[in-house]
């Protein structure tokens, strides 16, 4: 899948991009017509879970948006990637219904 990723106030390293893009391929198990996706990694100032992520996945007709606060990036990519999955499979099922 083609991810653009943009960190917002740092710079990311590799490991933590390859991470995200091995996650989110995984999500084209569930739905097959995904066309590309936005990630935004942000540091937020003065808060305990000052990691956030913001993923928009495209598929035709529609987007899907997740955001998720956590300790660590990896950690806001895992729960935001679970929820894209449920999401994904619901989208699929209204098509199917179709």
């Amino acid at each position: 899948m083609k991810l653009q990723i943009q960190s917002i106030h740092f710079d990311a390293d590799k490991k933590l991009l390859d991470f995200i893009q091995k996650k989110l391929d995984k999500l084209e198990t569930f739905h097959d017509r995904i066309t590309g996706g936005d990630v935004y990694l942000r540091l937020e100032k003065e808060e305990v879970n000052n990691k956030s992520v913001q993923i928009k996945i495209f598929i035709p007709g529609t987007s899907i948006i997740v955001k998720e606060q956590k300790s660590t990036f990896e950690e806001a990519v895992d729960v935001a990637s679970e929820t894209l999955k449920r999401q994904l499979k619901k989208q699929k099922e209204k098509l199917t219904e179709r």
